[in-house]
C-alpha cells in the first residue's frame, strides 16, 4: 500500500516537472531573455524539503543524505554538468521530460550518462571529501521562514504566478518524502547503479525492482503532462545531433559523478539541507550552462 502511494507521488512529480519546466538550462535562457522569475523558482524549488526532514526527525526515520564541505571537485563537477546540459539543451529531469514528449535523441543523452559514470569509475580521482553533520533547529527555522515568506508573496500574485510557483514548491515537497522511502529513487541513481553493476557486479549490486518502478512512474507522469498539454510528438534527428547529445550526456555523467549528483539532487536535497558543497555545485552548473550557451554561438 505504501509503495503504491509513493509511486503515485512519483507520477505526480513527473507530471509537475513536465508542466513547470524544471530545468536550469531553461531557467538561464529565460533569465537572459528578461524573465528572472523562472530561474529563481527553480533555485527555490526545494525549499519545502525541510517538512520531510522534520517528519523524519520526529518519526525517527533515518535520513541518509550526506552533506559535505566546499571542495574544488564539486565546482568542477557542476561546471562539467552545466556545460553538458547547455549542449544537450536540457538538464537531467528535462532530458527525461523531452524523451517523454517524443524527443528520442534524448536516448543518446541518457546513454552518455552511462558512459560518463563508467569513465568516472575507471578514473575515480582522490577527492578528500569532508562530511558535515546535517543542521537541526537552525535549518528548520531558516527554511520555514523562507517558506512562509514565499507562500505569502506567491499568494498575493496573479493566477499564473500562483500555479507556477506552487507547482515548483510541490515538486520539492514530494521529492523529500519520496527520498525518505527510497533514497535511490531518482533516474540518475538507477542509471548510476546500472553502470557500476555492469563494471563490477561482485562489488556493486544491481538496482532493485523499486528503482525500475520509480523510473517508469516518473516517465508516465511526464508523458501524461505532455499529453495533457498537447506537447507529445516524435522528433527525428540526424546522426550529427545524436553524437552531440551522446557527448553532452557524457559530460553530464562525469559532472554528476564529481559533484555527487546532478541538478535535481543539488536543488532538491543538497541546497535544502544547507550543504556547502551543494551551493558550490549549483554555482558550477550555472557557470557551465552560461559558458556552454556562449560557446555554441561561436561554433555554429
Amino acid at each position: 500500500m505504501l509503495l503504491s502511494l509513493v509511486l503515485l507521488a512519483v507520477v505526480a512529480l513527473g507530471y509537475l516537472s513536465q508542466a513547470t519546466g524544471l530545468c536550469m538550462f531553461k531557467g538561464v535562457n529565460e533569465w537572459k531573455q528578461g524573465n528572472k522569475e523562472h530561474l529563481m523558482a527553480i533555485l527555490f524549488s526545494g525549499v519545502l524539503v525541510w517538512v520531510s526532514t522534520l517528519f523524519a526527525y520526529l518519526a525517527d526515520i533515518p535520513f541518509h543524505f550526506r552533506i559535505y564541505e566546499i571542495n574544488t571537485w564539486f565546482l568542477c563537477g557542476g561546471f562539467f554538468f552545466g556545460l553538458g546540459a547547455a549542449f544537450n539543451k536540457g538538464c537531467g529531469i528535462s532530458t527525461l521530460s523531452k524523451l517523454a514528449k517524443g524527443d528520442i535523441k534524448m536516448l543518446a543523452t541518457i546513454s552518455g550518462w552511462l558512459v560518463g559514470w563508467t569513465l568516472f569509475a575507471f578514473w575515480s580521482p582522490e577527492r578528500n571529501l569532508t562530511q558535515l553533520p546535517i543542521h537541526n533547529f537552525s535549518h528548520y527555522l531558516f527554511f520555514s521562514s523562507i517558506s512562509i515568506g514565499l507562500i505569502i508573496w506567491v499568494s498575493l500574485g496573479n493566477k499564473k504566478r500562483k500555479k507556477f510557483w506552487f507547482s515548483m514548491l510541490s515538486i520539492g515537497l514530494l521529492s523529500g518524502f519520496i527520498y525518505l522511502y527510497q533514497p535511490k529513487w531518482s533516474p540518475n541513481a538507477l542509471l548510476s547503479n546500472l553502470s557500476k553493476a555492469f563494471l563490477d557486479s561482485q562489488t556493486h549490486s544491481w538496482p532493485s525492482l523499486e528503482q525500475y518502478l520509480f523510473f517508469i512512474a516518473i516517465l508516465i507522469g511526464m508523458f501524461l503532462g505532455a499529453w495533457n498539454r498537447n506537447k507529445f510528438s516524435f522528433l527525428s534527428s540526424s546522426f550529427k545531433y545524436w553524437v552531440i547529445h551522446l557527448l553532452a550526456g557524457t559530460l553530464m555523467g562525469v559532472g554528476a559523478s564529481l559533484a555527487l549528483g546532478g541538478n535535481s539532487v543539488q536543488l532538491l536535497l543538497a541546497i535544502p539541507t544547507l550543504s556547502p558543497a551543494g551551493f558550490v555545485s549549483v554555482a558550477g552548473i550555472l557557470m557551465g550552462i552560461w559558458s556552454g550557451i556562449h560557446i555554441q554561438k561561436y561554433i555554429k
